[in-house]
């Protein structure tokens, strides 16, 4: 049976509280690999228009990981209600995908 991969999209806007999530998610090998940009939020929040300056966190993973990779984010966010939201991989090159296959292989006490 072939893996199902995903990237995994949070955001935060406190570099210390970004890093604390990487980390956290690369040592328990929840995810092979972790990209941040800048970006710039429009929001509507408790009934006012908001503006932020975030980064966005693009998270590769496995399918069958994303429960704990959102019990990891939730667990380190500095947010009261951050963004957690799951896209498929539908295709990839062949070698990319085995290798987040092998990176994300948390130990089950995990």
């Amino acid at each position: 049976m072939q893996e199902e991969y995903c990237i995994v999209i949070t955001s935060f806007s406190d570099d210390e509280n970004g890093t604390h999530i990487i980390e956290a998610l690369l040592d328990k090998r929840l995810a092979a690999c972790v990209q941040v940009m800048p970006i710039q939020s429009w929001y509507r929040w408790q009934g006012k228009i908001c503006c932020a300056s975030e980064k966005l966190m693009l998270i590769k993973t496995k399918r069958s990981l994303y429960n704990k990779v959102e019990d990891c984010v939730r667990s380190w966010h500095a947010y009261e209600l951050p963004e957690i939201i799951q896209l498929p991989i539908t295709d990839g090159l062949p070698g990319y995908l085995g290798w987040i296959s092998k990176e994300c292989d948390p130990p089950a006490s995990c």
